[in-house]
């Protein structure tokens, strides 16, 4: 079996698991784990690897195959926010006590994700691939950027390295 048709599977089994945790949205059923920060986690972490799978589309020159990635993204910002119950910090959780403070602006951030994700799908479904490349070079900043500078806590920096 050969990379992408591993890859292909993967994204669809998401796919489904995604139209079932819609359709489980609107009912009186929850679904995950109960604890919020390890649902959001793993939102995030889902995040992330359709947002690496989509650089490594757009280096191979594949751009318009990242319009099911995007499509990912796009409903993943959808959810967001219901996330993010107040209060839902714990010492495993990199959320600032901003987001629920600046609501509105958490929200917006949410909504821009969206937008955008969704604006990248149209482009690699119109097989525009410069405009991808070109959306995709500035997404991690203008996407993903304007949650996670506000309202994440950052990463902590790695010593540089000694020099000899």
């Amino acid at each position: 079996m050969n990379l992408e048709r591993v890859r292909a599977g993967a994204l669809l089994g998401s796919l489904v698991a995604l139209a079932v945790v819609g359709c489980a949205i609107g009912t009186t059923t929850t679904m995950g784990s109960g604890d919020p920060v390890a649902d959001r986690q793993r939102l995030m972490k889902n995040v992330g690897a359709n947002w690496a799978e989509i650089q490594s589309k757009v280096k191979a020159g594949n751009a318009e195959a990242v319009a099911v990635n995007a499509e990912v993204l796009s409903l993943h910002a959808q959810r967001i926010t219901s996330y993010f119950p107040e209060g839902s910090l714990s010492d495993k959780s990199k959320a600032k006590p901003d987001i629920w403070q600046k609501w509105p602006e958490f929200k917006a951030a949410a909504k821009n994700l969206e937008n955008r994700a969704g604006t990248l799908r149209d482009q690699a479904i119109a097989k525009d691939a410069a405009a991808v490349t070109t959306t995709v070079a500035t997404f991690g900043r203008d996407a993903c950027g304007t949650c996670h500078t506000p309202f994440r806590v950052p990463p902590p920096q790695q010593p540089a390295a000694p020099r000899s």
